[in-house]
């Protein structure tokens, strides 16, 4: 330990020669926002001068390229990727991320700690940081059935494990202001950060919830709810996802004032879209693109959610922080063109120079049990009027619609001219059989069925649809795959994508996943579809946290 700090001592002074010397690059200041034209001295994976050094033993001429600290999503679901997180860090590394802070609850919806303890042995030895905060609300609320129920118990066992940040996004708002007795407990657990999540909650509420504990909230979704949680003293993360896409709304947040407590997250983002448009990188490039100055957004993406979460040694090009860079030739048009990794070249022009695989343990596998489904299942007794899910495109919420259903022999029928589809939602946990039935606008379909074992945040089993047969048949489609999704048409599964760990994730390269991916989003719109992510769409209709309403495996909710 002295013997390495010494030498450490040596670089930096001058002394002895780096280990790697990155020469005349053009170093983004994310901490007083200008830009110097440096060289960068590393040894033992840390940053240990910038200035004038020379000497070293190998040489990396950046030839006045720009060298930023490498990237920082400050909340994520790495689940929602579709990948394993070997091959989720093979699709974000070489977009200049050098480290994500994740809240599992997807996983452990299905696994409880076992599955995070499965996440965070394998991502030890990723070229990613990767930092947890443990998931507060499973279930999400009692209202949907997850696989596995994080107690207070089990909540604090989680937060004892290593890379551990905080607390993870409290879901249960209603819970909270409520006073329930069990977000008590989980609120006395000691944790140095507490994630909220308060998609529209304002006025004294939000007093309350933000007097709870909560320092953070994603789910801002217009521009006056964010700025409120702004001046109540929340840490806003801006969000720009898949299928969630809040930036444009979120951005004039952003000012001389208040930019050091406003960061980037990406949420959820597929493998299709990590792979071909980015993850923090493409971000920044929306960012930037949108009149945001680029250092500001730099800082936004580094040293700001590396402070929020005291990460050590991330988010800034400094001494003594971790050697964690990325190199771009345009600050306007950030397209990371090198990435290093604790001093180490871990990605070139877009393409990982790793290859590091992380074991799946057997207990994550055959987790998708159902019971037969039956037209039976599905009906929906005949009514004059009901309630209706009104989903948004881009917006994770939702609308609660009233609308009159059309009716056939006794009982209400999907109606693909009117846009008025099924909902189901089958648990696929325990095999209890247990199904729920709505009906839902703004998917589009004109024939046949969609179906994922992707439902945050329980993950049971949700389809849309314009007939019975199709809707068993994607569903039934999915559940021989032990997971995955499925598109349907007169009875054939057209496409399919198998995701057989935790009935959520894929095993196999984040090409294959992606490509099968675009294949299922094509084969949604020739079917009719008309909104840009559909799977990610579903994927959150049966999420019972999120107003105003959804569908679970227990029937309709309505939520606010």
């Amino acid at each position: 330990m002295v013997e390495r700090w010494q030498h450490f001592l040596a670089v930096a002074r001058g002394q002895a020669p780096a280990d790697l010397l990155l020469r005349d690059a053009r170093v983004v200041n994310v901490a007083s926002g200008e830009v110097e034209r440096l060289n960068v001295a590393i040894t033992g994976g840390q940053i240990a001068g910038v200035g004038d050094y020379t000497d070293a033993h190998e040489v990396i001429d950046l030839g006045g390229d720009y060298l930023a600290p490498s990237f920082i999503d400050a909340h994520v679901h790495v689940e929602s990727s579709l990948l394993w997180i070997d091959q989720f860090a093979r699709a974000v590394v070489p977009h200049g991320t050098g480290a994500v802070v994740t809240d599992p609850h997807e996983i452990a919806n299905v696994a409880g700690v076992a599955g995070i303890r499965a996440l965070m042995e394998a991502s030890e030895n990723l070229p990613l940081g990767v930092f947890f905060t443990v998931p507060s609300c499973v279930p999400a609320s009692p209202m949907e059935s997850s696989g596995a129920v994080m107690t207070p118990e089990a909540i604090a066992e989680a937060m004892a494990l290593p890379r551990v940040v905080g607390l993870g996004e409290m879901m249960n708002f209603p819970g909270v202001l409520a006073g329930d007795p069990e977000i008590a407990a989980i609120l006395s657990i000691p944790a140095p950060r507490r994630d909220g999540h308060a998609p529209g909650v304002s006025g004294k509420d939000l007093n309350a919830y933000i007097g709870s504990g909560m320092t953070s909230d994603h789910e801002s979704v217009a521009l006056e709810e964010a700025r409120e949680k702004l001046r109540r003293g929340m840490t806003v993360m801006i969000r720009e996802g898949s299928g969630q896409n809040n930036l444009l709304d979120l951005l004039p947040l952003v000012d001389d004032r208040t930019y050091p407590r406003c960061c980037f997250a990406s949420d959820d983002r597929d493998a299709g879209t990590l792979l071909h448009d980015g993850h923090m990188d493409a971000i920044l490039r929306k960012a930037i693109g949108a009149g945001l100055d680029p250092i500001r957004a730099i800082r936004m993406a580094t040293l700001t959610p590396a402070e929020y979460w005291r990460l050590p040694g991330y988010g800034l090009v400094a001494p003594g922080y971790q050697a964690n860079l990325v190199v771009f030739e345009r600050l306007d048009d950030i397209r990371p063109r090198l990435v290093l990794f604790g001093g180490s070249v871990v990605a070139v022009d877009g393409r990982p120079q790793f290859d590091v695989t992380a074991p799946i343990p057997e207990s994550l596998l055959n987790t998708v049990h159902i019971g037969s489904l039956t037209p039976d299942d599905l009906r929906i007794p005949a009514a004059e009027e009901m309630v209706a899910v009104g989903a948004i495109p881009g917006q994770i919420v939702t609308r609660k619609l009233t609308v009159k259903p059309t009716v056939q022999d006794g009982a209400v029928v999907a109606d693909a001219e009117r846009d008025l589809l099924k909902l189901v939602v089958v648990e696929r946990h325990h095999g209890t059989g247990r199904v729920g039935v709505g009906l839902v606008q703004g998917f589009g379909l004109k024939r046949g069925a969609l179906a994922s074992s992707i439902a945050h945040d329980a993950h049971n089993i949700v389809a849309v649809g314009t007939n019975d047969t199709d809707i068993i048949a994607a569903i039934e489609a999915v559940a021989a795959l032990q997971g995955g999704l499925a598109a349907v048409a007169d009875g054939q599964v057209l496409e399919s994508l198998a995701l057989p760990v935790a009935g959520i994730l894929s095993p196999e390269p984040v090409e294959q996943v992606a490509a099968t991916h675009h294949r299922l989003e094509d084969v949604a719109r020739s079917l009719g579809s008309t909104v840009p992510a559909p799977f990610g769409l579903l994927s959150f209709m049966a999420l019972s946290v999120i107003p105003e309403a959804r569908v679970t495996d227990q029937g309709l909710v309505l939520v606010g």
